[in-house]
Formats: C-alpha cells, structure tokens, sequence
C-alpha cells in the first residue's frame, strides 16, 4: 500500500484539507475561549461573594482555597489556548514549539530530551516559565492532559450538579437534559429498595469483596441475563465479572484488549463517555464510522450502519498506519435510538470475524425499547456467534433500572482468559457488598419485574415520548422517531447560520444561558453539525419545565437568525453597483 508520501495532492485538495484543517482548530479555541469565559465569570462571582459571619475563619480558609483553585483552572486554561495557537494558527507551518512527551520529563537514553509532535488539534505543553509557575508544581504532563479533558467534558454537569432545578426549592436552576439519567420511576425503585429483605447486613458483606463481583451477584446477573436476553442456554456465573459501572468496564476492557495507541472501530454518532473512557487510562484510540442522515440508494433510513462502511473506515485506518483491534457496538443505540435486527448484527459479527477484531456490544438500554412493534434481539440469544471468544457484552441497572447511583455494571464474555484479566480491576473498581446485595435481590424479584415495574417503566417512557416529540412537532423540529432508549436524537440545523460546529457550540451555550442542558451532537462524534440529543426520562413537571425553556430559545434563535439574513441582504444592496440611468434621447442625439 502507498504510504502518506507516495500520494499526490493536487492543489485544490491541499486547498480543500486546509480549510478542513483551520474549520476544526477554529472550533477547539471556540470551545477552549467559552469555557474561559465561563471561568472568568464564576471566578468573578466568587471574588464578590464575602464569607458568612458564623465560623469565619474558617468560611474565609475554603473561600480562599476555592478562589486559589479557580485561579489555577483559569492558569491551565490560558495556557492551552497559549500553546495551541502556535500550531493550530494559520501561517507558517515550520513554526511547531517542541513538545514534552506525556511518557517523560526529563531526558533519556543519551541525555536527548524526549520530543513528540501531537496531532493539531490536540492541547500542546512545553517546559516554560508559564507552565513552571502556573501548572507543573503538582501535575505530571499526563495529570495536565487529564485535568484539561475533566474540565472539557464536565464542565456543564459540574454547574448543573452545584445548581439543580427543584419545582420547590430552586425553580431557576438548570435542568439537565444532556445526561442519559433515567428518572421516571426512582419511586417505585426507592419504594422497593427500602423493603425489609433490602436491610439484611452480616460480617461478609462488610469486609473485600471477590474482586469479580460477590459470587452470589454473579450467579444472579447470569440467571437474569439468560432469561431477559433469551439465551439458548444457561449462562456460566464465572464468566461474569462485575464493576462500579459500564464505563469502568468498558475502559477495562480496553485496557485488556489493546495495547496504548491501538484502536476501536466505533460507528458514529456514539455515546461520546467512550471517547473519555478510553483515553483516561489506556490511551485507546476510537476511529469513528461516520454515518450519514441523508436517506440515500446506499441509506435505506438516517444514519444506517452498514458493512461497507465498517470495511472502508477499516482500511483507510489501515493505511493511516493504525491498528484497530475491535469494534464497539450499541444495541439499543446511543444515541440514535435505533435496535439492531439479528440479521444486522449477524452481518457485523461477520465483518469482524473476517479482520480478526473483537466485538463489545453494549446493551445498557435492553430493557428500555417501549415500541411493542419493535423486538430487542440481544447477542448471547444467537445460537451460534462467529467468533464467541471475541464477543463482549455489557449490561447495568443504571438507565434500564433508574438506579445509576449504585455504580453497577456487568461483563459476560465467553472467554475466560478476559474474565480473569478483567478481575484484577475489581482490586480498584468493586462495589460495596451491601450494594452486591441489594442488586441481587432487586434482579431475582421476577414477579416484581414483571407485574409492577417494567409495566410501569414502559408506559411512563411512552407518555414522556409521546409528550415531548408532540412539543417538537409543534415547533417543527425533525427528530428520529425510535421506540427505545431515554432519548431522542433531534435536528436543530435550520437554527444554525452558517451550519456549523462553532454554531452548534453557540446554540449550545444559548441553551446553558437559559439553564437548559442538551448534548451537541459534537459530543457523540456526529459528522454533521446541528444534532442534539435529548433525554425525555423525566418526570412531566419538569419535562414541561424544560420544554418551555428549549422552545424559549428556538424562538430567540430564529429571531436572531431572521435580524442577521436582513443585516446581510442589506449590506449586499448597499455594496451592490447600482446600474447607470440611460441618456435622454437628446443626449444620444447629439
């Protein structure tokens, strides 16, 4: 295969992947600025904010410490927009400041300095007086990368979590719709979990627990899988392995199955904590399948996976030089909403078997499809799996069960060799035994399941559907219209001009100024910009809340859209030539 030097580029395609270039930069220092913005106005807020009178010495200690902190955000912020524009900036190409690798900060080898040149686009550090007395003191370069995307990605959920909207106490604090939290039915889950087989406590279940997951919950998640995902036959309780949460497994198992620098096929738009949850301790790659919402010959409906498009982003990451070692799959899909068919899922098993690669399939929302049309097919109910030993499923309670504060989630994988390297992770990511409890007798409670909660779960999730895609309709504003998940994936193009990812960003905040938080479709890897995802698993009154302000901001959006095409149209006029008047007859005469 030709390598990077041997294709020719032709002027208009350097042109072309330029301007691609700077269009991505661009909307990095957009996002890197309004989030300085941001801080600056909190850590204003907090300079003008005086200690209350009771303890104050000790209010003034944690209002200096808190002042001291953002001041050290604000630091680390300057710098990244610093050093970014060096190599980000358009000009002069050969003007790249050297860059410690995130491996070493000292010399190696031969006292050589160790240098790395980071893609554009990515933070860029250096050893310098700035980064010497604002930022290195404490962190390594790794903490400053991990400290830069903590802030980058949970910037909104840590404003909404310190302001939160309560119909009582604080009508005016923010309303979360970005985060896929299920909260439809916390009360007949809290109804449930207070109920006297719930407060059973003996010695065990106060010391270690088995790092795989207390046996008896295992033994309990493979008898609720095998019956829930109607699997031919019973599932093995040691192939089971649990931990704090889908996302501890997921980024677990990147780490067993990848080495650093290694890569995930992962078709897009997707949950966008994988790209976080690979990066923060393994250093995994994603390399996104994009799909496309135009219904075309080769899309039979929005944003279809197909195998061509797994086999064509394979091979040109091939030839960009990456090593991919698998493929993540979401069955009910995040944020789409789609449900796979067994065909379809047979089809991408296939693919994967043929280029060697592992499958982990997520099916947190199995029982979240509220469609009776529609019929969720998991993976282990396939009789016979291409490749069993590379297939990889994940379940939790959190979003099917609405409890995503007990940490729970579940691996079941054929292989044992990836059971047991997996276990180790228990050692930094097991659940507390009461809370192994409680989630057993929660999942062995059939008759409740059946009878009381999932009855209850489905219906609450149509009338919070139904409810919000009829306020969407009323706005026009098209959406994919699933019957499963927390979510709707909605098109907010016709509010962005030009349609771009700076625009969406600007809707974005436009959305947090009305303390209203949705998810840009930037954040789920979406390649066209003007998608957002928005959770309806909320109870009416605060759907009707949240509505309000969503349909506050469209109207403002538009308005402010229809004042700028007016703006433009007379500018055009004004620097248009007028056309010369004709002479008069006489004149022409003479």
């Amino acid at each position: 295969t030709s390598g990077p030097s041997d294709t020719p580029h032709t002027p208009c395609v350097q042109m072309r992947d330029q301007a691609l270039r700077y269009r991505s930069i661009h909307t990095q220092l957009m996002e890197m600025v309004l989030t300085l913005q941001q801080t600056v106005e909190d850590h204003i807020m907090q300079l003008t904010t005086r200690p209350q009178q009771r303890d104050l010495a000790l209010e003034e200690q944690w209002h200096g410490q808190a002042i001291r902190e953002q001041e050290a955000l604000l630091g680390r912020l300057l710098f990244q927009i610093v050093s970014f524009l060096p190599a980000g900036a358009p000009g002069d190409q050969s003007v790249q400041p050297p860059c410690t690798s995130t491996d070493s900060r000292g010399d190696v080898g031969g006292g050589q300095p160790v240098q790395a040149n980071r893609q554009t686009g990515q933070m860029l550090y250096q050893e310098s007086d700035f980064e010497n007395t604002v930022i290195s003191y404490d962190l390594s370069n790794r903490g400053i990368d991990i400290s830069a995307l903590y802030h980058l990605s949970f910037r909104d959920y840590d404003t909404y979590q310190g302001n939160k909207y309560h119909k009582d106490k604080n009508t005016l604090g923010y309303i979360n719709l970005g985060t896929s939290e299920n909260k439809l039915c916390t009360d007949l889950l809290a109804e449930r979990l207070s109920q006297s087989d719930m407060t059973y406590v003996d010695e065990d279940l106060l010391q270690y627990t088995d790092w795989r997951g207390q046996p008896f919950l295992r033994k309990e998640v493979a008898r609720f899988l095998t019956f829930y995902c109607k699997t031919p036959k019973p599932l093995d309780p040691e192939n089971v392995v649990i931990l704090n949460g889908c996302s501890a497994v997921f980024s677990a198992l990147a780490m067993v199955l990848c080495d650093p620098g290694e890569a995930f096929l992962v078709p897009t738009p997707a949950y966008g904590g994988f790209a976080f949850s690979t990066h923060l301790y393994a250093k995994v790659k994603l390399v996104p399948v994009h799909l496309e919402s135009q219904v075309t010959e080769a899309n039979g409906y929005p944003f279809q996976l197909t195998v061509d498009k797994l086999e064509h982003t394979l091979l040109r990451a091939k030839i960009e030089g990456k090593k991919v070692r698998g493929l993540v799959l979401i069955n009910p899909q995040n944020p789409l909403g789609d449900v796979y068919s067994q065909d379809s899922m047979m089809e991408y098993l296939e693919f994967a078997k043929k280029y060697n690669l592992h499958v982990i399939v997520d099916e947190m929302y199995m029982l979240s499809v509220f469609d009776e049309a529609i019929t969720f097919h998991s993976v282990l109910s396939m009789k016979s799996l291409p490749d069993p030993n590379k297939t990889h499923v994940i379940w939790g309670a959190s979003k099917d069960f609405c409890i995503s504060g007990f940490r729970f989630g579940a691996l079941y994988t054929h292989n044992r060799e990836v059971a047991s390297a997996m276990s180790c992770f228990g050692y930094l990511h097991s659940i507390s035994g009461i809370a192994q409890y409680k989630l057993r007798q929660l999942l062995q409670d059939r008759e409740w399941i059946d009878n009381i909660y999932l009855p209850s779960y489905h219906f609450r999730l149509q009338e919070a559907h139904r409810y919000v895609t009829r306020k969407l309709k009323a706005s026009k504003v098209p959406f994919l219209n699933r019957g499963s998940g927390l979510y709707v994936w909605i098109n907010l193009k016709q509010y962005l001009d030009p349609c771009t990812f700076e625009e969406e960003l600007l809707l974005h905040r436009r959305f947090l100024d009305h303390k209203l938080i949705l998810s840009p479709g930037k954040t789920f890897m979406c390649k066209e910009p003007g998608w957002f995802r928005l959770v309806f698993a909320a109870r009416p009154h605060l759907l009707r809340n949240a509505m309000r302000r969503f349909q506050q901001v469209l109207v403002e959006q538009a308005q402010e859209r229809t004042v700028k095409q007016l703006e433009d149209a007379m500018k055009e006029e004004v620097s248009t030539p007028q056309p010369e008047a004709p002479a008069s007859p006489a004149l022409r005469k003479s």
